[in-house]
């Protein structure tokens, strides 16, 4: 269960829809909180398609701004409690989760009618004991280092919105990420960079959702960043770590080394205790060669530019073979996410690395289990009975019944002779093994 909210500047640029998009299809959210639609409800009702909601509310815009929308992945999954033209206020209620209260906010663009944000807030403070958490573009700041560049921020404004915290007992969520969220004039003398956007969250909800965390996504095709809320963070049990060849050490000369060494020392032993042993000398050395690159990388770069301003002939041999590593160890990295990502269509020597990442990265958190139900239709967790239920439902998937297969096993024409059936169970000998991998 995760929340996003992002001032738009408005539905009509295509580019702002496919990025949010991109937005949905990584992080999932269950509730979107869209501000500065500039649309009507009509227009946004197409974008709540394409991106697969089903439940919408929409404030439309007034003449050519303001606008907002709130949308939620199942219908039932939320109600609207009000609405004004500054805010969507919406119960929440989903599986596995307790009911609380979700306010989309867009607070009033004018330092003069900030009272009206003020105000608004310590209204809808009272209208409900629920959980709350309100998300959206606050146009407020509550310290001198919410905001970088351009002219100081007026101390009442500050005050005034710091009492108003007070007084309803909210809690300003930290940011995880980049400090500011809004920005205007960038590249120039001019830049201003404030942090307008925020969750604030009362007690209760804190305590419902301890773990909790507001991330800046950064990254926009409009004035303002993305903040996603994720309320529960998931707690996974440690899985156990297994050994796996990696490609990217075939480009090391020590790898055949290491394989060949670990053989000969244990030669008397059996087949299994070479193969555990040379695992284990594998993953111990491999650690050193996959599990560093960024530190590699920085190593290089900084030789590269040591050297690179440098005329005389050992610097330039040393320029050109410092360069070779690098170009080795990019080699290295990209083959090493190309492994996990197993993204099929792509070619030996595409420098995209970080397109592997995202993609195994992605694909990692996806495959986790936080919950399950239980067959009595109770949500269970790993620390109160998840592991039992996954090898109970195993057990019963492929426990033995009492069925008879030989009135379909007869009409089966048989594809292995006596003499091929009796070289396949045949004993592996060492000389083969041997043979085959050396």
């Amino acid at each position: 269960m995760s929340l996003l909210s992002w001032n738009f500047r408005g539905l009509g640029n295509p580019r702002a829809v496919q990025f949010l998009q991109e937005i949905i299809f990584q992080k999932r959210p269950k509730v979107i909180f869209l501000c500065e639609t500039l649309s009507n409800k009509s227009k946004v009702d197409c974008v709540r398609q394409r991106l697969g909601y089903e439940g919408i509310f929409v404030v439309e815009a007034r003449v050519h701004s303001g606008g907002m929308a709130m949308l939620w992945k199942k219908e039932g999954e939320a109600k609207l409690l009000n609405y004004g033209n500054n805010h969507i206020d919406l119960v929440v209620n989903m599986d596995g989760l307790p009911e609380f209260r979700v306010t989309g906010f867009y607070g009033e663009l004018k330092r003069s009618l900030r009272r009206n944000t003020w105000n608004l807030i310590r209204r809808l403070a009272g209208e409900s004991e629920l959980p709350w958490c309100i998300i959206g573009d606050l146009n407020n700041m509550l310290s001198p280092t919410d905001k970088k560049g351009g002219n100081k921020y007026p101390s009442w404004l500050l005050r005034g919105f710091q009492e108003v915290l007070d007084e309803c007992n909210l809690i300003d969520m930290e940011l995880v990420g980049y400090p500011f969220t809004w920005e205007k004039g960038k590249g120039t003398s001019l830049w201003v960079e404030e942090r307008l956007d925020r969750a604030l969250i009362s007690h209760s909800w804190n305590l419902l959702f301890p773990t909790a965390r507001l991330v800046n996504l950064e990254i926009s095709t409009s004035d303002h960043c993305p903040l996603w809320l994720d309320p529960v963070l998931q707690e996974f049990q440690k899985s156990v770590k297994h050994f796996r060849f990696e490609n990217a050490w075939l480009r090391e000369p020590m790898c055949h080394q290491i394989v060949q060494s670990s053989w000969e020392l244990f030669s008397e032993d059996s087949f299994q205790k070479k193969i555990k042993c040379c695992s284990t000398s594998l993953a111990k050395w491999g650690k050193e060669i996959t599990e560093n690159f960024k530190e590699r990388i920085a190593k290089l770069n900084k030789v590269l530019r040591r050297v690179k301003s440098r005329r005389d002939v050992e610097s330039v041999k040393r320029y050109k073979d410092t360069h070779e590593q690098l170009c080795e160890v990019l080699n290295q990295k990209e083959i090493f996410w190309r492994q996990r990502a197993k993204q099929l269509w792509m070619r030996s020597g595409d420098q995209n690395t970080k397109y592997f990442h995202a993609c195994a990265s992605k694909r990692r958190k996806r495959n986790q289990i936080s919950n399950l139900k239980n067959n009595d239709g109770v949500w269970v967790g790993w620390d109160i009975g998840l592991p039992k239920l996954v090898v109970d439902y195993f057990d019963n998937v492929f426990k033995a019944s009492n069925t008879h297969s030989d009135a379909v096993t007869k009409f089966i024409q048989e594809g292995v002779s006596n003499e091929q059936n009796l070289a396949l169970q045949a004993t592996v000998e060492e000389s083969e093994v041997r043979a085959a991998l050396f």
